[in-house]
């Protein structure tokens, strides 16, 4: 089996990989891909999101849940409604393992 060099410079880097690739799965998905850059303007509630993305409430309460539990996304209680924002240490987290496996030293 081959060594990749950014792969083996840490003894952390075989989670931060699997971070990584859990990170991707998760945001693989367009309509959860959207819902991050839905969220990057401003937090919305779930009636806003379905507007936006013209999809039924119950699908995209699926991926606010798939987000939530990855942590990409908070959800507070305003009144009787949820808003969702994006999880910005989080995002910043995992961004910055992916940077780390991609960045191309020139």
């Amino acid at each position: 089996m081959t060594h990749i060099p950014c792969c083996t410079i840490h003894k952390d880097n075989k989670t931060d990989l699997h971070s990584v690739q859990d990170f991707l799965k998760v945001i693989c998905e367009e309509h959860r891909l959207k819902i991050l850059c839905i969220l990057k303007q401003n937090d919305k509630c779930v009636c806003e999101i379905c507007e936006i993305l013209a999809i039924p409430q119950n699908l995209v309460s699926h991926h606010l849940k798939v987000l939530k539990d990855f942590d990409l996304i908070q959800v507070k209680q305003q009144g009787r409604k949820s808003i969702y924002s994006q999880n910005k240490h989080t995002l910043r987290k995992h961004t910055k393992f992916l940077n780390h496996f991609l960045h191309i030293h020139i």
